[in-house]
Formats: structure tokens, sequence, C-alpha cells
């Protein structure tokens, strides 16, 4: 083999092991911060992991809010129509946070079976439902519970 063409095939294999190392590093670090999304009837199937951060979402069931008086604890629960979650928050709600309404949570399975959130979205207006609650609502009841999606 000529010089020339064995120094370039082995900067060509260089660049290619280099590169690879460069992906699975990317990978493994991205790995760390992906946020799963289960509807609440994955939940009671169980298979839902443990004190990992997860993404939930579903209509908020009428009835179930209720606040702490003496701080910001809010408890709801999230159904799918077919399951229900219960949702623990410490923070400030948003404004368009209500009972039958989409919402989808950010926070950890706990031991006792409720995600300890850390992060609540609220739909922002009448025709808008986030697309992971629709895909887990569909052929379902709505959250208003009026009709299908």
């Amino acid at each position: 083999m000529h010089p020339a063409r064995k120094q370039r095939l082995i900067l060509v294999v260089l660049l290619v092991a280099l590169s690879s190392v460069a992906v699975g590093f990317v990978t493994y670090a991205m790995r760390a911060n992906m946020d799963y999304f289960y509807a609440p009837s994955a939940f009671v199937a169980g298979e839902v992991p443990l004190e990992k951060r997860i993404r939930a979402g579903g209509c908020v069931v009428p009835g179930s809010i209720l606040r702490d008086d003496d701080s910001l604890d809010v408890r709801f629960a999230l159904t799918d129509g077919e399951a229900e979650v219960e949702v623990v928050f410490d923070k400030i709600l948003p404004d368009l946070f209500a009972e039958g309404e989409a919402a989808v949570v950010t926070g950890k399975l706990q031991q006792g079976g409720y995600v300890r959130a850390d992060q609540v979205l609220a739909k922002h207006d009448e025709s808008y439902t986030p697309p992971e609650v629709a895909d887990t609502m569909v052929g379902k009841a709505d959250c208003k519970g009026d009709a299908k999606i």
C-alpha cells in the first residue's frame, strides 16, 4: 500500500472512531435528561418506574382538587378515562388550571402511588389539548365529559 494512501486510511479510521465515541457520550448525557410520558392507566398497570423523572397527563378529575389552608400544597387527580393517578404539587398552579381541563405534570412517582410534581402545565384555550394527552384520550371521554375526542 502506498504511504499516502495508508495515512488517509488511518485518518479516516481515527475520525470514525472519535465520532463514534462523541455520539456515545452525547447519547449517554441526553439519556439522563429525558422525561417519558405516561397516561394514568400506565400507573395502574405498574409500568411507571419509582423515583424517576416522568411526565403524566390527562384531565383533572372534577371534585378532586384539595388545597391546604396553611401552605401552597395542592392534591388533585388526573384521569385518561380509564384510570386515575393522584398528584401532589407545592407551588403556585397556572391560572388556567381547573377541574375538567387537560393538564400535564412533570415529577416523580412516589412509593405511595402518587406523583410529586415539580411542574404543572394547563391547556391554554378552549380548543387545545396537549398532544401527549390527546394521544392517550383517543376514543375516551374528553376533559369536559361531553363527547369523544
